[in-house]
């Protein structure tokens, strides 16, 4: 019984992480739409990050994630020669690289976002719909005014233009979208906390070091910060984000593994110190 439900709990762990890797592919479909009028001339190789974001950095974050997965879970202390250690620790140097590119992405929308400006002349939205204008309904989501759906987005008397695009929105989506913005900043900068702190863990660990206060400042950094993201992905569940807030959600889950993976190898570390003791006297 205790084997069948070792076997469901790793099978359910993997299923996350399918789902985190499906991801990739819904965060690039949004941001593939979205580019189509951000980057009406296309998507330059300088632009790839503003415009694929969160699709570079959900991929990194999977990696990153299977290399956790492999040094606290998968492999045994006798796997980890030098030419392993160096293959994980380069890998997840190439990952960090890339996420911390991506929270210069986010960073660099949200700047981009904040540059909007009031679109002067305009009190009616429908007067727009003879030319290429948008409305944005969401940050990274895009309609096309015609006669048939003007009216439908909203009723305000001053719009503000993105800057130099088509694309317009009222003052309470532009509220809402600089919100959504930040969130995506803050998110990114505290997932980088988070597994500075993970990182700190597991070098502490494989010196069998994790115990005291460490472990103390540890547990007590990882509660807010793991409160944190919390807070993000409800907010996002409550804007209507459901892709983000699954993201989110999957993301917290797939972390709780990890973390549980880390708890597990410590106990059978001091298990197996306990065991050396006893055998000594």
């Amino acid at each position: 019984m205790i084997s069948d439900r070792g076997h469901l709990f790793q099978l359910f762990k993997y299923e996350v992480y399918a789902l985190l890797t499906l991801n990739i592919y819904l965060f690039f479909s949004e941001e593939w739409a979205a580019s189509a009028h951000r980057f009406s001339d296309g998507v330059a190789l300088a632009d790839m990050i503003e415009a694929f974001a969160a699709t570079i950095d959900t991929a990194a974050w999977v990696v990153l994630l299977l290399m956790f997965e492999l040094e606290t879970y998968v492999l045994d202390d006798e796997h980890f020669t030098p030419r392993v250690t160096w293959t994980l620790h380069g890998l997840r140097a190439i990952c960090y690289l890339f996420i911390v590119y991506s929270f210069y992405g986010y960073l660099i929308k949200l700047l981009y976002l904040a540059g909007s400006g009031p679109l002067a002349g305009v009190s009616d939205i429908c007067t727009l719909v003879n030319g290429d204008w948008s409305y944005a309904v969401d940050m990274d989501e895009y309609m096309v005014l015609t006669a048939a759906n003007c009216g439908e987005f909203s009723t305000a008397t001053a719009y503000l233009q993105f800057p130099g695009i088509s694309a317009v929105v009222d003052q309470a989506g532009f509220t809402e979208i600089i919100r959504l913005a930040w969130v995506d900043v803050i998110n990114s900068g505290v997932w980088l906390l988070v597994v500075i702190v993970l990182e700190i863990d597991v070098r502490l660990q494989e010196h069998n070091q994790l115990e005291g206060r460490f472990l103390r400042i540890s547990n007590a950094s990882k509660f807010v910060l793991y409160g944190l993201l919390l807070v993000a992905a409800i907010y996002w569940g409550f804007k209507g984000d459901f892709v983000d807030f699954w993201d989110a959600f999957l993301w917290l889950v797939a972390f709780v593994f990890i973390e549980l993976n880390v708890f597990d190898w410590r106990q059978e570390s001091l298990e197996e110190q306990k065991i050396g003791t006893e055998a000594s006297i």
